[in-house]
């Protein structure tokens, strides 16, 4: 059975899927677990009626589980933990509070709790990916490169196949979606 998954478009180019980190860690979870899915662009810009009528608030992602629309990403990643529990991306609880100064100090494999990627990498990853397009962009930031283990966490994820299918069309979205909030 495949899910129904409405997600952001592109800003200006809604055929194309935009930069949303929420839908991205949704998406991801859908490509780790291999669970088939059909993604709705939705112009954030200019909502349809048929997307306003399953999402009242007008937020993404919604996904269709047994007929009922759910929204909240971190509602949808239990729903989908709990219904296609393999492979198990479930983060064990002493890995669950991370926060970048644990990573550059990691030692215990690539992935936030070791060999195996869990739910907290693909939450961090949309997150890290805005964080370096959105910063280099507009700041000229990057990741120190003193940080070692940052940075090879960052394209050990970026380099995975669920991520390259679910990534923004193109950075340059990424940057038109910060950049209100950048200059205002």
């Amino acid at each position: 059975m495949t899910l129904e998954i409405a997600v952001k478009a592109a800003a200006g180019a809604p055929e194309l899927l935009g930069d949303c980190p929420f839908c991205q860690r949704v998406l991801l979870t859908l490509e780790e677990k291999k669970v088939p899915y059909k993604s709705l662009l939705v112009n954030l810009s200019d909502k349809p009626k048929w997307f306003l009528d399953i999402s009242p608030e007008g937020k993404v992602p919604v996904v269709k589980f047994d007929g009922k629309w759910v929204a909240d990403s971190d509602v949808i990643v239990g729903i989908l933990e709990e219904k296609y529990p393999e492979p198990s991306l479930v983060t064990p609880p002493e890995f669950a509070s991370v926060h970048l100064m644990s990573i550059s100090r990691q030692t215990y494999g690539p992935f936030i709790a070791g060999e195996k990627i869990t739910g907290a990498d693909l939450s961090l990853a949309p997150k890290l990916y805005h964080l370096e397009t959105a910063l280099g962009h507009f700041k000229k930031w990057s990741v120190p490169e003193d940080l070692g283990h940052v940075n090879n966490y960052m394209k050990t994820l970026f380099s995975r196949e669920s991520f390259e299918n679910t990534k923004p069309a193109a950075k340059e979205y990424v940057i038109a979606g910060w950049a209100p909030k950048v200059n205002a």
